[in-house]
C-alpha cells in the first residue's frame, strides 16, 4: 500500500518556516494509521524536515519562470511514481495539479485550504466538474470554501460523497485559565484584508483607558505599511509557530478581525485551543473555527473597542469564554486523523461494506414505465412486481414513470420530453440520494446522464432489467440493452445471457418473470366449474392496447392448427380472430374462468426466454403448456408444468389434460404452489439487489 501526498510547489514542510499545510499534515499523519504507508512529496529549501517520511522533489535549471518549475515539479513527481504507483495521491491547494496528473489505478484526492474560486483549475464551473470527474474526494477545510466550490454547479453535487469538509486542527493545551495575563494578541498579516487597520486604532485606545493590559502584534507586511506605536504594544515581527502558540497560552484575548472573506483561519483555531476569549468577524469560514467566543457582524472600531472593553471589564464573563472554549474544542488532530482516515478506508476497503446483507435497508430508485398515462390498464406488469418485491423488503423505494414523464412534457424544443426528463431524473437524485438506481427500459436515460451521476455520486449503484427478446429478429432490442451495459453495476434479463451475442463488459444475470401474491391470487387449480378449457391472449404492443390493422402474428396460424387438432376442446382466445387484447381486471377475469392456458412467445422458442405470460398463467393456477425447446423444464418439472415438442404433441397433452381434470389439477397446483414458492416478487428483487451489490452468499432457485 502506498499513499503519496503532494505539496503545492515551494510550500516548505520544515519547522523552520512552516505553510499552515504543512503544520496541519505534520499533525494529522502522525496520528493517521496509514502513517507507515505515506510518503509526503514537496519542494523544501530548508534541511531541517518534520518528521515524517518525506521526500524532496529537486528542480534544476531554476532560471526558468515559476510555470516551467511548477511542470517540472509535477513531471519529476510522476516520473517517481511511475516507479513505484501509489493507490491514493491527495494533492493539497492546487486544483490545476489534478489535471496534470495522468490517469492511472490511483485515486486521486483534492484539498481545498483557499477559496476555490480563486485558484487556478478551479475557477471556471467546467474545472471543477472536471475535478470532481478525476477525483474521489474533494476536501474542503470550510462549509464555507465547499460553498464556493458549489457555486452555480448542478443541485446534484450539494450532497454528493465526494464533497467533505475537514477541518484544520489544532490539540487542546493544559491551560489555566485563572493564569492567564493581561495580554490581548493579534497575529496575521498587518494589512486591511486582515483588519489590523481597525485593530491598531482600537488597540490603541483600549491600551489608554486599561493601564494594566498590553497587546502583542505577530505578523509583517512588506506591501502595506501600517503603523500603530504605544509602550504597551509589542510589535514582534514574525515568530516560528512553537513561539506563537505559547504566546496565545498566557494571551486573555485573541483578535482575528479580518476583513476578506477567511476560507478558514488557523489563528482564531489556535487561539481557541489556548483557553483564549476569542473575537472574530463573520467573514468566510472564521465562525466555523471556534465553538465559544464572540462574532463581529459589523467590523469597525467602535466595535470591536466595545467588544474588547467588555471583555476586560468582565472577569466573570470573560473566563466563561475561555473556559467554554477549551471544554467544547472538538477540532482535534486526533478528530481530523479519523475523518481522514475514514475516507481512505472507503477507498481502500470499499464503500459498501456495510451492505452486505439485506438486513440494511437501502433507498432504490426504480425507473421504469409505471404506465400511469394508461389509466391502470397495464397496472399488472412486470416493473410494478418488482417494484412491490422491493417494497415487501421493507426498503424505501422511489417510483420514477419515465414514459409518463415524457408523455407529459413533451414541448417543440423538446419534442420527446428527454430533455426534461434527464434533467428532472438529476434532480430527484439530488433529493432522494438513494443507494440503488434500476432502470427498467429506461431508454431515455442518457448515458451522459448516468455518468455525470456517477461521477458526482460513485456510491449509487446501477443496474437495469429487460424483459423483450434479444434474439436476431430482435436485434434491436439487443441494441437497447447494451446501450448501458458497461455504466451498470449488474444487468437482468429474461433469456439465458449465454444464448445473447453480448461482449459482456459488466456481469449480465438471468431473472425469471415473477409472480406477485397481491397480482396472482386466483386458485384455478382447485375450481371445480371453469366454463373454457384452454386460454390464449396476444397483443400487437402493450402500449398500442388493440388489433393493428394488416398486421399478421405467426401464433395464429398454430392456433388454427391446433383448433382442427383439438375440434372437442374449448379454447377462450384474445388478440386474433377479431377479438380485442383484454387486460388488467379484464385480463383476470378471463382467465379465471379457464382450466388450461398456452405460453407461446412471438419467434422461435429460445432458452428460458418468456413473456409474463407464464408468471400470469402459472401463478393464478392454469395448467400450462409450454414448448420444449425453452428449457423450463430445468426449473419446472413435468408434475409442475407440461412441455411439448411440437404441434401434434401439444394437441395430445391438451386432450389428455381435459379428460383427466384430476390429473391437471394436481399439476397446476403443484406448479402454482412451486412457482409462487422460488419466482414470486420479493426473491426476485432480492436478487436484483444483492447482485448489484456484489453480494453472492445466497444462491437462487434459477442459478
Amino acid at each position: 500500500m502506498k499513499i503519496s501526498i503532494l505539496l503545492p510547489y515551494k510550500e516548505n514542510f520544515s519547522p523552520t518556516y512552516p505553510g499552515a499545510v504543512s503544520i496541519f499534515l505534520n499533525a494529522v499523519i502522525k496520528k493517521s494509521k496509514y502513517r507507515k504507508f505515506i510518503t509526503v512529496y514537496g519542494n523544501t529549501e530548508y534541511k531541517k524536515i518534520f518528521p515524517i517520511k518525506y521526500k524532496n522533489i529537486s528542480i534544476s535549471n531554476k532560471i526558468l519562470g515559476l510555470g516551467s518549475q511548477t511542470s517540472k515539479y509535477i513531471r519529476n513527481f510522476i516520473r517517481l511514481e511511475n516507479k513505484r504507483p501509489s493507490d491514493i495521491i491527495e494533492v493539497h491547494n492546487r486544483p490545476f495539479y489534478i489535471q496534470l496528473l495522468p490517469d492511472g489505478k490511483a485515486k486521486k484526492i483534492l484539498y481545498f485550504h483557499n477559496d476555490p474560486l480563486s485558484m487556478n483549475g478551479s475557477k471556471m464551473i467546467s474545472e471543477r466538474e472536471e475535478l470532481l470527474n478525476k477525483c474521489s474526494k474533494i476536501i474542503f477545510n470550510s462549509e464555507w470554501s465547499k460553498n464556493r466550490f458549489l457555486t452555480k454547479l448542478s443541485e446534484i453535487f450539494i450532497k454528493s460523497p465526494k464533497l467533505i469538509v475537514i477541518k484544520q486542527s489544532a490539540d487542546t493545551q493544559n491551560i489555566n485559565i485563572n493564569k492567564k495575563k493581561k495580554i490581548i494578541t493579534f497575529v496575521g498579516k498587518l494589512n486591511r484584508a486582515k483588519g489590523y487597520d481597525i485593530f491598531g486604532s482600537a488597540i490603541i485606545d483600549i491600551l489608554n483607558d486599561n493601564t494594566d493590559w498590553s497587546a502583542i502584534v505577530i505578523g509583517d507586511e512588506e506591501r502595506e505599511k501600517l503603523e500603530f506605536n504605544h509602550e504597551r504594544l509589542n510589535l514582534l515581527g514574525f515568530k516560528n509557530h512553537d513561539e506563537v502558540i505559547k504566546i496565545f497560552k498566557k494571551t486573555s484575548i485573541s483578535v482575528v478581525c479580518s476583513r476578506w472573506e477567511e476560507p478558514f483561519g488557523r489563528t482564531s483555531l489556535e487561539s481557541a485551543s489556548c483557553g483564549c476569549a476569542v473575537i472574530i468577524t463573520n467573514r468566510g469560514g472564521l465562525p466555523e473555527t471556534i465553538t465559544n467566543g464572540i462574532i463581529l457582524k459589523n467590523l469597525s472600531k467602535k466595535n470591536l473597542y466595545d467588544e474588547i472593553s467588555n471583555l476586560i471589564k468582565n472577569t466573570k464573563y470573560r473566563r466563561e469564554i475561555q473556559r467554554l472554549s477549551l471544554r467544547n474544542f472538538n477540532l482535534t488532530h486526533k478528530n481530523a486523523s479519523i475523518e481522514i482516515d475514514n475516507y481512505r478506508n472507503e477507498i481502500l476497503l470499499g464503500s459498501n461494506s456495510n451492505k452486505n446483507s439485506l438486513m440494511t435497508k437501502i433507498k432504490i430508485l426504480h425507473v421504469t414505465n409505471f404506465n400511469e398515462r394508461h389509466n391502470g390498464r397495464l397496472f399488472y406488469n412486470t416493473g410494478k412486481r418488482i417494484n412491490n418485491g422491493f417494497v415487501r423488503l421493507n426498503h424505501s423505494v422511489l417510483e420514477f414513470s419515465d414514459r409518463d414523464i415524457v408523455s407529459y412534457y413533451r414541448k417543440l424544443n423538446d419534442i420527446n420530453g428527454s430533455k426534461k426528463l434527464n434533467k428532472k431524473f438529476i434532480e430527484v437524485i439530488s433529493n432522494y440520494l438513494p443507494d440503488l438506481i434500476v432502470f427498467g427500459h429506461a431508454d431515455l436515460i442518457k448515458r451522459d446522464t448516468i455518468k455525470f451521476i456517477k461521477s458526482a455520486y460513485p456510491n449509487i449503484k446501477f443496474c437495469q432489467w429487460f424483459l423483450d427478446r434479444m434474439d436476431s429478429k430482435w436485434i434491436n432490442n439487443l441494441k437497447r440493452f447494451e446501450h448501458k451495459l458497461d455504466l451498470m453495476d449488474a444487468n437482468f434479463c429474461t433469456s439465458d445471457p449465454k444464448i445473447l451475442k453480448i461482449n459482456k463488459t459488466k456481469p449480465i444475470y438471468y431473472i425469471p418473470n415473477p409472480v406477485d401474491d397481491s397480482f396472482e391470487k386466483l386458485k384455478n387449480d382447485q375450481n371445480k366449474y371453469l366454463n373454457n378449457d384452454v386460454f390464449f391472449a396476444m397483443s400487437h404492443g402493450v402500449h398500442r392496447g388493440i388489433l393493428k390493422k394488416g398486421k399478421f402474428d405467426e401464433r395464429e396460424i398454430l392456433i388454427e392448427k391446433l383448433k382442427k387438432l383439438t375440434p372437442n376442446i374449448k379454447y377462450d382466445l384474445y388478440g386474433m380472430e377479431k377479438n380485442q387484447p383484454i387486460w388488467a381486471d379484464n385480463f383476470i377475469n378471463k382467465i379465471s374462468k379457464s382450466k388450461m392456458g398456452i405460453n407461446l412467445s412471438q419467434g422461435k422458442p429460445i432458452k428460458y426466454y418468456s413473456s409474463d405470460r407464464f408468471a400470469q398463467l402459472i401463478g393464478n393456477g392454469l395448467l400450462v403448456f409450454i414448448d420444449k425447446r425453452t428449457k423450463f423444464s430445468n426449473f419446472l418439472n413435468s408434475k409442475e408444468i407440461v412441455t411439448y415438442k411440437n404441434i401434434n404433441d401439444l394437441a395430445k397433452k391438451i386432450i389428455k389434460f381435459n379428460k383427466n381434470d384430476k390429473m391437471r389439477k394436481k399439476v397446476a397446483r403443484r406448479g402454482r404452489e412451486k412457482y409462487h414458492k422460488y419466482f414470486n416478487s420479493k426473491i426476485v428483487a432480492e436478487y436484483i439487489i444483492n447482485r448489484s451489490f456484489g453480494i453472492n452468499y445466497k444462491k437462487y432457485y434459477w442459478e
